[in-house]
C-alpha cells in the first residue's frame, strides 16, 4: 500500500516562465518531509490508512501527555501537525517510521490541496454573500441592508439556509486538480499552478488527485 499524499504549509505566491514565454502563476509549498506516525490496517480498523506528521521543530513542553506517550509508542520526536491519509493498492510496504518526501509527486501530476481559508470575522450580506444593496444617491436610506428575508403570504416563515450577515471564513476548503509545475527535492519545495486556501504559513493536506490523470511533460 502507498501513500499518496503529503502535509505541508504554504509558503507564498510566485510566478514561473512556461516553455512558450507564458507567465504562469504559482503557489510555493513546502511539501513534508513527514513521517508514518501510526498506520491503520483493515484487520484492526476496518480501513488501510496511515497518520503522517510533518517534521518540524516542537518544544517539548507544548505536547500533553497523552500525545508524549502517542509518539514514544511510535519511537518519534513530537510533532505539531498530524493528519490521516488514505492508503491506495501498491507493492510497496508503508511502516511506522517511513518517510514521505516531496519525491514521490511528479512534474505534470495533479493534486488536491485541502487547507483552511482566511478568517474574515463577522461580515454583512453584500461582502459575505454578495448582495446588491441597494441605491448610493437620490436620498435612498437602503445601502447595505439585507432587505426581506421571507414574504407575509408564502411561505409565511424564512427560508431554510437563508443568507445572513454572520462568521465568513476559516472553514475547510479544498481546491482540486492543481497541476504541479515546479519540484525541488532538494529544499522539499512544490509549487502548483494556481492558488491554494490559507494564509502563508497555513497547513495543507497535498493529495494526489483521483479524477485527473497527469499531463504529458515534453
Amino acid at each position: 500500500m502507498a501513500v499518496n499524499g503529503i502535509l505541508g504549509i504554504k509558503l507564498g505566491m510566485t510566478q514561473v516562465f512556461a516553455a512558450d514565454g507564458a507567465v504562469v502563476p504559482c503557489t510555493v509549498l513546502q511539501a513534508g518531509p513527514c513521517v508514518v506516525v501510526q498506520k491503520r490496517t483493515r484487520e484492526k480498523d476496518g480501513y488501510e490508512a496511515v497518520q503522517l506528521g510533518l517534521v518540524e521543530f516542537v518544544k517539548p513542553q507544548r505536547v500533553n501527555r497523552p500525545m508524549s506517550g502517542h509518539f514514544k509508542k511510535a519511537d518519534l520526536p513530537p510533532m505539531r501537525f498530524l493528519r490521516e491519509i488514505r492508503l491506495s493498492a501498491s507493492d510497496e510496504d508503508t511502516r511506522v517510521g517511513d518517510r514521505v518526501l516531496v519525491d514521490r509527486f511528479a512534474v505534470g501530476e495533479f493534486v488536491d490541496v485541502t487547507g483552511v481559508s482566511k478568517g474574515r470575522g463577522f461580515q454583512g450580506g453584500v461582502k459575505r454573500w454578495h448582495y446588491r444593496g441597494g441605491d448610493a444617491t437620490h436620498g435612498s436610506m437602503f445601502h447595505r441592508a439585507p432587505g426581506s428575508i421571507g414574504a407575509s403570504s408564502f411561505p409565511s416563515r424564512v427560508w431554510k439556509g437563508q443568507h445572513f450577515p454572520g462568521h465568513m471564513g476559516h472553514q475547510r476548503v479544498t481546491v482540486r486538480n492543481l497541476e504541479i509545475v515546479k519540484i525541488d527535492p532538494e529544499e522539499n519545495l512544490l509549487l502548483v499552478r494556481g492558488a491554494v486556501p490559507g494564509p502563508n504559513g497555513g497547513y495543507l493536506v497535498i493529495r494526489k488527485s483521483k479524477t485527473k490523470p497527469p499531463r504529458k511533460v515534453e
